[in-house]
Parts: C-alpha cells; sequence; structure tokens
C-alpha cells in the first residue's frame, strides 16, 4: 500500500482543525461530557441509586442479553454476506449491498413497526403460527433481539467489505491450488485478514446494540423488568423525575461503549491497514 506523505501545514490546516474539533466538542464531547457530570454531582449516589434498582440492573441484564444475541447473529450473517458481495458475481448484487445499509436510512420506529407487521401475536403475518407452536416474537426477547440484529447489521459488512477488496483472492486461490478445502482457507488465510476489520465492527455493532431505542421501544412493549432495555429505562426514569437514575443508566451505556471502542483502538496495530 502506497504510504502517505505528510502535506505542509497551512493557516488553512489549522483552521479546518480548528472546526472539526469545535463541532465534535459541541456535538459530541460536551453533551456526553455533561451527562458524566450529572451522575457524578452528588458523588455516586446516583450511580448507587441506579445499581440498586431491580428496574435498573433487570434492564441492563436484559440489555447485555440483547446486545450479546445481535452481536453474535450479525457476525455470522456479515462474514457470510460479505464474502458474497466481494468474492461472488450475481445479478441482483448491487441491490443486496443497497439492502445492506436500509438499516442506516430507515428509521428505528419503522422498523420496530414492520417487526409487528410480520410477527405481532395478533395481526402479525407470521406471529399468531409462531405463537401455536411456542415461540412468542412481538413484546419478547426474540423481538428485541431481532430490532437490534437489524438496525447495527450493516456494521460489521461495511468493516468487512473493503479489506476484502484490498486482499484481493490470490492469497486464497494460492491456498486452493495447494489442495486447502473451502473451510481451511477460510480459517487460515482470510479470517485472519479481516480480522481487525471484524473486530472493529463487531465493537462498533456492540456499541450500536446497547444504544438501540426506537424499534426496541415499539416491539419490546416496554414492560418494566421483562421487556424494558435500560434505554427504554432511561426515557422512563427522565420522565419520572428520577433523573439521578437516568443519568447513571446513561452514563453506564456510553462507558462500555466506549470502553470497547478504545480497548479495540489501544489493541489494534498502528500500521495495520490490511487486515495482517
Amino acid at each position: 500500500m502506497a504510504s502517505r506523505r505528510a502535506q505542509p501545514k497551512t493557516a488553512g490546516t489549522y483552521v479546518r482543525r480548528l472546526l472539526v474539533i469545535g463541532y465534535l466538542f459541541l456535538l459530541v464531547i460536551w453533551p456526553v461530557a455533561l451527562v458524566v457530570q450529572k451522575t457524578f454531582e452528588g458523588g455516586l449516589d446516583n450511580l448507587r441509586t441506579a445499581l440498586t434498582d431491580p428496574v435498573v440492573t433487570d434492564a441492563l441484564q436484559l440489555t447485555v442479553v440483547v446486545a450479546l444475541w445481535a452481536v453474535a447473529i450479525n457476525t455470522v450473517f456479515g462474514i457470510v454476506i460479505s464474502l458474497l458481495l466481494v468474492r461472488h458475481e450475481f445479478r441482483g448484487r448491487g441491490v443486496l449491498s443497497a439492502l445492506i445499509d436500509l438499516p442506516l436510512s430507515v428509521s428505528p420506529v419503522v422498523v420496530g413497526l414492520a417487526l409487528l407487521l410480520a410477527y405481532g401475536g395478533t395481526n402479525g403475518t407470521f406471529g399468531p403460527a409462531l405463537e401455536d407452536v411456542g415461540l412468542q416474537v412481538a413484546f419478547a426477547t426474540p423481538g428485541i433481539v431481532m430490532a437490534t440484529a437489524f438496525v447495527s447489521l450493516p456494521l460489521v459488512i461495511r468493516e468487512i467489505v473493503p479489506v476484502l477488496q484490498e486482499i484481493g483472492t490470490e492469497q486464497e486461490q494460492a491456498a486452493k491450488s495447494l489442495g486447502a478445502g473451502g473451510w481451511q482457507t477460510f480459517w487460515r488465510i482470510t479470517l485472519p485478514s479481516i480480522k481487525w476489520a471484524l473486530v472493529y465492527g463487531v465493537v462498533l455493532s456492540l456499541a450500536r446494540s446497547l444504544g438501540e431505542f426506537g424499534a426496541v421501544k415499539i416491539v419490546s412493549g416496554n414492560v418494566a423488568q421483562q421487556t424494558q432495555t435500560a434505554t427504554l429505562v432511561v426515557e422512563q426514569k427522565y420522565q419520572d423525575f428520577e433523573q439521578g437514575s437516568a443519568y447513571a443508566t446513561s452514563f453506564l451505556l456510553a462507558l462500555i461503549a466506549v470502553a470497547a471502542l478504545v480497548v479495540v483502538t489501544i489493541l489494534r496495530p498502528k500500521d495495520d491497514t490490511d487486515g495482517d
């Protein structure tokens, strides 16, 4: 890969940096810092109150379970879809690629409503039949997992696809010419090449899954200690004038997401741009 040559710094360079830093500060850093400030303005009381509230702890547990399921599903299907898009020529590939980005462009509320129409127990297309065999999707954990997996689906794929395109197929073809099977080629050649893209996509998917709100609110039913995730608890606590618990729960969600991103950033090789 061609090395990047440093451009000479001019007054315009510093102006652009100042604009970017100011934009990020006003849009991201300052609002998040205010949440942290509100969480700890009374010491650890807000965190202590939140962590001893069964409504909050049950919601956090459900959120983690849902996020892990969604990430696992998106990891498997993200790899399969990425390989399909990059390694195979077929009619409709462009349409499939466009559909992958649909969760990023459509409102999560629409996603939740669509899932209800498909899997709702009363009026859903498949819901009544699924409930007849004992599987409740809407207003239950499976529905929350589906909604979360839907909104976070593109994040794994959009990290892997560019790396697959960059590494090409030479090493995979060489392995196959030496007698390696499809699984051996994937496990020993392809997967090591995309490992950091996969890890970064998984972390982004996890962070997105932890913070999903709109689709989950529609499809979960928002029942405390049953189908209420952490983001829904934040809304409820804030509306019930329990701002301390709302700030503390928001802080915990942000802390997990930021910690995951920081760990991956630290572990990721600085000069590793091709996944090796």
